[in-house]
């Protein structure tokens, strides 16, 4: 059995969630209050040292990072696939599930707002601020390039989803929350209401998982 920790509006949990769903795969959710620091405790410490989730544990090991953990899922669980094998999709799916993974998130997460508030003194508008311009910057980006690329099919990936719509949906979910607008993305959107209209989608949705859901 695996055991993700996990906190229930993590992203890059949400992502590993919604893998795990479409995949079929088993596992036991344990809840890590993030805004409480449990991902500081000296037993998570030991998973995983950057004290961040997800934290997945298989097969007598922890793995962390939620693209390494949604490759190894594709490896050890390969269907359906979510990284395409052919090298010119596997490319586009990746860079597209980058340009949310890799430039938008990391600077708009946890810690990073903590900092900004704790350790720099900006204030709580300037924050917002900061974190609605790199969203923007990042889905004004992504849904020109699926624009380029003829649109959705009726998800990211297709006629079915890939890692791009595991990183598409989390980030949306974050945005509303940050009163991000988003009307200027119909594509994302289209791809948004098919994925959170997939059983696997739905089931891994931060209220259906919250501690008090």
């Amino acid at each position: 059995m695996l055991v993700l920790h996990d906190y229930f509006r993590s992203s890059a949990g949400y992502r590993v969630r919604i893998a795990l769903n479409l995949k079929g795969v088993d596992y036991v959710r344990r809840e890590l209050p993030l805004l409480e620091d449990a991902q500081r405790s000296p037993e998570h410490l030991a998973r995983n040292p950057q004290g961040l989730v997800p934290a997945l544990e298989a097969e007598g090991r922890v793995f962390t990072q939620s693209m390494a953990i949604l490759d190894w899922l594709d490896a050890r669980y390969p269907e359906p696939q979510l990284i395409p094998a052919d090298p010119d999709a596997r490319a586009e799916a990746l860079s597209r599930a980058m340009v949310i993974g890799m430039d938008v998130h990391p600077i708009n997460n946890l810690r990073v707002m903590r900092y900004l508030e704790h350790r720099l003194a900006v204030g709580a508008e300037a924050r917002s601020a900061w974190t609605a311009h790199w969203m923007t910057e990042g889905f004004t980006a992504l849904e020109a390039v699926v624009r380029n690329a003829g649109g959705v099919g009726p998800f990211l990936g297709g006629a079915a989803p890939d890692i791009s719509d595991c990183f598409l949906v989390p980030q949306l979910f974050n945005a509303r929350r940050f009163a991000v607008p988003l009307d200027a993305y119909p594509l994302l959107l289209q791809a948004e209401a098919a994925a959170l209209a997939h059983p696997a989608f739905a089931a891994a949705h931060p209220d259906r998982v919250a501690p008090n859901a």
